[in-house]
C-alpha cells in the first residue's frame, strides 16, 4: 500500500503532528508512506522515522522542483493508494484529487469536502462554531478515523549528528560551557509581528537571568532573526548573554541547543514546541493566540499571558496598534515564573 501524507505548513503545527505521525507509521507499518512537506517543516522533523520518502513542497519556490507542476506529476506517477491531509487548504485536498488519488482524508473545511471520500468534521460548540481545540488532538483524530490506535500524546523530535556537530561549535565560540546552566530565548514569530515581545524586554529578561540567577543565555534566532537577537544582546550589556545570530543557521541547530539548555522563554513560534520532545522546562508568552489551539499537554509548560478586552484576537498584526496584550507582559512577572520553572527542575 502506498500512502501519500501532506504535512501541516507551520514548523509548530509539524511538531504537534507527530503524535498522529507516529500512530499512523505504526497502524501502516507495511505500507510505503511519503510526506509532502514545507523545507521549513521537513528541516524541523529531520531525524524522525515516520515516512519511508519525503517531497519537499513550496508552490512560491524559485526552485522548480518544489513547485505545484512537478509535485502533481511526482504523485501521478508514483499511484498512491490514499492520501492523508493535515492542512485545511483547498490546495492540498485538490492535488491529491487531481493526482487521481483513489482514497482522501480530510477535515471537511474551505469548500473542498467535495474533493475528500473520508471527510471529517472539526469540533463545534453549541452554536455551530469552531471552538479552540489541541491541535495535537485534532491531527490524532485523522489516524483514528483510519483505525490507527494512539499511544499517547506526546510530541517527539530528533538531532541529527550534523545537529549536535554544530550545536558542539556554537557552545565552544560562544564560551556556553562555562555555564551550569544554559537559558535559551527565543524571539520568533513568523506567523506576524503580534506574536512578538518587545526586544527591551527580552533584554531586560536577559540580564536578570544572568545577574540574578546565575545562568548564561543564548538567543536562538532565524535568519530574519538576526537584528532582533543583536539588539536583545546589546540591551542585557552583561558577557554571559550571546545569541546565535552570527552562528550558521538551521533549525537542526535550534532544536539541538534548546535540547541541551535547562530552560526555554519564548513566544508562540515554531521553536517553542521543540522543548516538550526533549523533555526541557518551557515558559510560552502568549498575546494575540489563543494557548488551547497550540496546548502539548508538556507537565514542565508554563503559559503566560496579560488579558486586554480585545484578545485574544488570532491577528497577525494588531488591528488596535497598541500591542498592548504583548507590550503588558512584564518581564518581572516573566523572570519570577522561571526561576520557579527551573527550581522545580
Amino acid at each position: 500500500m502506498r500512502i501519500v501524507i501532506f504535512g501541516p505548513n507551520w514548523i509548530g503545527d509539524g511538531v504537534m503532528a507527530t503524535p498522529a505521525l507516529r500512530a499512523l507509521r505504526r497502524g501502516f507499518a507495511g505500507a510505503h508512506l511519503v510526506a509532502v512537506l514545507k523545507p521549513g517543516v521537513a528541516a524541523a522533523l529531520e531525524g524522525g522515522t515516520w515516512f519511508d520518502d519525503r517531497i519537499l513542497f513550496d508552490p512560491g519556490s524559485r526552485d522548480p522542483e518544489r513547485r505545484t507542476w512537478t509535485l502533481l506529476r511526482r504523485l501521478r506517477a508514483e499511484r498512491f493508494d490514499l492520501a492523508i491531509l493535515f492542512p485545511n487548504s483547498f490546495r492540498t485536498a485538490a492535488l491529491a484529487c487531481l493526482a487521481g488519488v483513489p482514497r482522501r482524508v480530510g477535515y471537511a473545511r474551505g469548500g473542498r469536502g467535495l474533493l475528500l471520500t473520508d471527510r471529517l468534521r472539526p469540533p463545534p460548540d453549541g452554536r455551530g462554531r469552531r471552538v479552540p481545540s489541541p491541535i495535537v488532538s485534532y491531527y490524532l483524530e485523522i489516524a483514528r478515523h483510519l483505525g490507527c490506535r494512539a499511544d499517547s500524546l506526546r510530541t517527539e523530535l530528533y538531532t541529527t549528528p550534523q545537529d549536535e556537530r554544530q550545536a558542539d561549535l556554537a557552545w565552544s565560540r560562544l564560551d556556553l560551557g562555562r555555564h551550569e546552566r544554559v537559558i535559551c530565548l527565543n524571539t520568533g514569530g513568523a506567523f506576524g509581528p503580534a506574536k512578538c515581545w518587545p526586544v527591551e524586554h527580552f533584554a531586560a529578561l536577559a540580564r536578570r537571568f544572568a545577574g540574578e540567577a546565575g545562568t548564561g543565555v543564548l538567543v536562538v534566532c532565524g535568519p530574519s532573526e538576526r537584528e532582533a537577537a543583536r539588539a536583545i544582546v546589546a540591551g542585557a550589556a552583561h558577557p554571559h548573554v550571546v545569541s546565535l545570530a552570527d552562528e550558521p543557521m538551521g533549525l537542526g541547530l535550534t532544536k539541538a541547543c534548546i535540547r541541551r539548555s535547562a530552560l526555554l522563554v519564548t513566544t508562540d513560534s515554531g521553536p517553542r514546541h521543540f522543548a516538550a520532545p526533549f523533555d526541557v522546562p518551557v515558559l510560552s508568552l502568549f498575546g494575540p493566540t489563543h494557548i488551547a489551539w497550540t496546548r502539548t499537554y508538556n507537565p514542565r509548560a508554563v503559559h503566560l499571558f496579560h488579558p486586554v478586552p480585545c484578545g485574544p484576537c488570532q491577528k497577525r498584526v494588531c488591528p488596535q496598534g497598541h500591542h498592548r496584550c504583548m507590550r503588558e507582559l512584564d518581564p518581572h512577572a516573566v523572570f519570577d515564573a522561571s526561576v520557579r520553572l527551573l527550581d522545580r527542575r
